[in-house]
C-alpha cells in the first residue's frame, strides 16, 4: 500500500485571506503548503481597479513570514461600473489574473456585485479578447429561488447565457457542489473549468442541520444532498484537466460564526491537503491527487506547474489545532468529523 507521495507543490484557485489582522494570522496556513492562490476581491470596500490590487498584494507580501514562499494571483471584483481598460492593463501588467462575478447578495461581502448583466457585456467582450478568466460565484440570489436550487438556476439563467453571447470568454465555475454543475462542465469541452473545495467533498447538508445547527459547516454555496457530495467526489478524482482545487478557505472569527445571524465559510487552509488526501485514498485515487491540486489549475490558467515538490506521509492521525488565533478572535479550523491519515512532512 502506498504510504508516502511526493507531488508537486499544490495551488489553491480560490482563497479569502481578508486583511490587517486577520490576514497575519491566517496567511501562513496557505503559504506552508501552497506556492500560489487566487485571491479574493471581496474585501470592504471591494478590490475593482489594478491599483487597489496592486496595493493589496503587496499588503499580503507584507504579511508573509520570513523563510515562507507564496505568491498571491490577483483578482479584480467585477462591478457595473468596472473600466475595461484598467482591467485590461492590469492584466497586461502581469498582476491581474482573473475577474470575479459575485451576484449582488450572493455571500459575504457581495453587495457590490452585478445586478444587470447587460451592463458587464463591454467588460466579458474585453475578456474574451485578451484571454483573462471570469471566476463566476454560481448562484443566483432571487428570494423565490429555494437556497438548494440557487447553482441550478444560475447555470440556466445567467452562465450558459453569458458564455453564448461571449465566445471565448473562459469561465471558472467557482465551489462548485451539485451534480449539475459537474454535468455542465463535463458537457462543455473549451474555455471552462471547475473548482471544488476540500469541505465540499466532505460534507452534505445534513452536517450542517442534524442534531443541532452547526456554524462551523454553513457556507455559501450550502452543502447538498449526499448524492451531489458524491458526484463532486467522482469529478474532483476522476483525472478529468477541468476540475481542480480552489479551497474557498473562508475565515471567519468564532463570535461572527456562532451568532444569531452566522457568516458563511469553512476554514480550511491549515489541513486541506490532509483533507483532500484522505478523500483521494479512500476513493482509491491517490494517483489523480497530484492532477487535482497541483497540475490542472495552472493549465487552465495556462501558467507554469511548481518546481517544488511537497511529501505527504500516511500514518497514525494527525493532530491540528481546533483554533487559529488572530487579534480579532478565534478562528475554528474545519473538522471533517474523522481521523485524517495524510501529513505533509
Amino acid at each position: 500500500m502506498t504510504d508516502t507521495l511526493t507531488l508537486r507543490r499544490p495551488d489553491d484557485w480560490h482563497l479569502h485571506l481578508r486583511d490587517g489582522a486577520m490576514l497575519q494570522a491566517v496567511l501562513p496556513e496557505t503559504a506552508r503548503h501552497f506556492a500560489r492562490a487566487i485571491i479574493m476581491p471581496n474585501l470592504v470596500p471591494p478590490v475593482v481597479t489594478g491599483a487597489q490590487a496592486a496595493s493589496y498584494r503587496d499588503r499580503i507580501l507584507a504579511a508573509l513570514p520570513d523563510g515562507m514562499s507564496f505568491e498571491p494571483l490577483m483578482t479584480l471584483y467585477l462591478t457595473e461600473d468596472t473600466d475595461p481598460d484598467d482591467m485590461a492593463a492590469a492584466h497586461a501588467s502581469g498582476l491581474v489574473k482573473a475577474v470575479k462575478l459575485y451576484p449582488a447578495g450572493a455571500t459575504t461581502n457581495s453587495a457590490s456585485g452585478v445586478r444587470d448583466f447587460d451592463k458587464v457585456r463591454p467588460v466579458l467582450e474585453r475578456m474574451a479578447e485578451i484571454g483573462l478568466p471570469l471566476c463566476v460565484h454560481g448562484e443566483v440570489t432571487d428570494a423565490e429561488i429555494d437556497i438548494f436550487d440557487r447553482e441550478v438556476v444560475f447555470i440556466d439563467r445567467v452562465l450558459d447565457p453569458i458564455r453564448k453571447a461571449t465566445p471565448g470568454l473562459r469561465v471558472v465555475m467557482e465551489h462548485i457542489t451539485t451534480r449539475d454543475g459537474v454535468e455542465y462542465v463535463r458537457a462543455n469541452e473549451t474555455d471552462l473549468g471547475a473548482t471544488i473545495t476540500a469541505h465540499h467533498l466532505i460534507i452534505n447538508r445534513n452536517h450542517i442541520l442534524v442534531g443541532g445547527i452547526k456554524p462551523h459547516y454553513y457556507c455559501l454555496p450550502v452543502a447538498k444532498r449526499e448524492e451531489h457530495r458524491k458526484a463532486l467526489v467522482d469529478a474532483a478524482t476522476s483525472g478529468d484537466e477541468r476540475f481542480f482545487l480552489g479551497t474557498d478557505s473562508a475565515p471567519h472569527t468564532d463570535a461572527n460564526k456562532e451568532m444569531a445571524c452566522g457568516c458563511a465559510g469553512c476554514f480550511t487552509a491549515t489541513n486541506t491537503m490532509s483533507l483532500v488526501a484522505e478523500v483521494f485514498d479512500r476513493a482509491g485515487a491517490l494517483d489523480k491527487l497530484e492532477g487535482f491540486t497541483s497540475v490542472n489549475g495552472p493549465r487552465f490558467y495556462r501558467l507554469p506547474v511548481n518546481d517544488q515538490t511537497i511529501t505527504l506521509q500516511k500514518g497514525e492521525p494527525v493532530t491540528y489545532p481546533d483554533k487559529i488565533e488572530t487579534r480579532d478572535g478565534p478562528v475554528t479550523v474545519f473538522d471533517p468529523g474523522f481521523p485524517l491519515h495524510w501529513r505533509v512532512v
